[in-house]
């Protein structure tokens, strides 16, 4: 993969599946061994980018599994399939883009996949990845005991329309963020949040709102996107895991990606083998 790009990979060697969970069934792809990680993909979908990040964290000792709850799999983002797939997704009564304060029907489904993994794969837990759309949902899947790590990457639900929405931590009921702000109080959980300095579509406020309430549990990595960046992002830099990472040695975006892993590794690792709490 030149180094200009973002790293690609594709479906070879990962096993589909139907996965049931709260009421919804979906195609869930699994590869790898070791603790488990749940990739919540972005719009539009599986893509080879979202595939890249995936196969980075196989290599990198973990058994994930991708759910595939929209878009073509494999497939790579085109105009075309992002706007339908947001079209379809903003009307959607499983996510709920705009609501504020409210419990997501997918979120229940997501946890299963997180509660299996768990039951099969070493370790106190699991951790979940949702980036951009499904960023918040990483951390709504952490009302459950088996999610010892959430990495909310460019959260952007609620949709930042409004005051309201900004100030929103994600997608999750008031009483949801209450039982995951206990949980990160006596280390049960952590937080992983990261966004361009930029992007409108996650706004800082949110991450404050995070930050309050979680403390130190929750860990926040901001990279520069503003004229003259020393990164060269462009001004609509968004996906930081993803379409943003080039692997040259000392690039921004690669460091939050090693940071992921290595955050992932200290939340998961079995105790007597570097797990630290």
């Amino acid at each position: 993969m030149p180094a200009s790009t973002a790293p690609r990979s594709d479906l070879t060697g990962w096993t589909r599946s139907p996965f049931t969970g709260g009421g919804l069934t979906y195609d869930c792809f699994e590869k790898g061994t070791g603790p488990g990680v749940v990739l919540i993909p972005e719009i539009p979908g599986i893509t080879p980018e979202v595939l890249g990040l995936a196969e980075h964290l196989v290599d990198s000792g973990f058994t994930v599994v991708v759910p595939s709850p929209f878009g073509e799999p494999g497939r790579s983002a085109t105009p075309a399939s992002t706007l339908g797939v947001v079209a379809k997704l903003c009307v959607s009564a499983e996510f709920r883009a705009f609501a504020v304060n409210a419990h997501r029907p997918v979120t229940d489904f997501l946890r299963a996949v997180a509660a299996d993994l768990a039951a099969r794969t070493p370790g106190k837990g699991v951790g979940v990845i949702g980036m951009c759309f499904t960023g918040g949902f990483a951390l709504a899947a952490a009302i459950d005991d088996t999610v010892r790590a959430s990495v909310l990457s460019q959260p952007a639900v609620p949709f930042p329309l409004g005051r309201a929405r900004k100030l929103a931590p994600g997608p999750v009921s008031t009483a949801e963020f209450d039982r995951i702000a206990a949980r990160a109080a006596v280390g049960e959980v952590c937080a992983l949040g990261l966004r361009f300095s930029e992007d409108g579509s996650v706004p800082r406020a949110r991450f404050e709102t995070l930050k309050r309430r979680l403390g130190d549990a929750f860990e926040v990595i901001e990279l520069d996107s503003s004229p003259g960046n020393s990164g060269g992002f462009g001004p609509h830099a968004h996906s930081v895991l993803t379409n943003e990472v080039r692997e040259v040695p000392g690039h921004p975006a690669l460091a939050a990606r090693d940071r992921t892993v290595q955050f992932l590794r200290d939340r998961l690792t079995p105790a007597g083998t570097g797990e630290q709490t």
